[in-house]
């Protein structure tokens, strides 16, 4: 039996699309690759897009704490990479928690509609580390690669 191999893309409904464009963009360097309408395709240029965003209004309730998605992620080749990424955050006042798997470092936050997000750096090597053993320390970002 043939299995799925990659994850194709997230769909984000949100209630602002052009709010919603120039923090993907700013923050996370998405491109967008094409708008129709309410919806808008973003991309870091391998395929036609990895990040689906739908407007569904300025009234539309905020995710909830349940069920559902609890985050996106998306991987930074290096500590410059992460760093600068929370300096990005911190610049937009958006409150960040960095948390230290010891297989990863990681930037908790939400989107300007409160979909949970998460830009990490995988430090498996790093750590000689294979899996995840329920490890969750609060770090540094400014520190990183010092």
């Amino acid at each position: 039996m043939s299995h799925p191999t990659e994850l194709g893309h997230v769909h984000l409904k949100v209630r602002d699309v052009d709010r919603a464009v120039a923090f993907y963009r700013d923050v996370l360097g998405l491109d967008v690759v094409e708008r129709a309408g309410r919806y808008a395709f973003l991309s870091y240029g391998e395929h036609h897009h990895d990040l689906a965003l739908q407007g569904v209004g300025d009234d539309a309730p905020g995710p909830g704490r349940g069920v559902g998605l609890y985050h996106a992620a998306f991987e930074v080749p290096d500590a410059d990479a992460l760093r600068a990424t929370h300096r990005r955050l911190r610049e937009r006042g958006v409150e960040v928690s960095p948390v230290d798997h010891r297989i990863s470092k990681a930037l908790y936050f939400e989107d300007p509609d409160g979909n949970g997000l998460e830009v990490y750096l995988d430090t498996r090597d790093e750590n000689d580390r294979g899996e995840w053993r329920g490890e969750n320390r609060r770090f540094d970002p400014e520190a990183l690669g010092e």
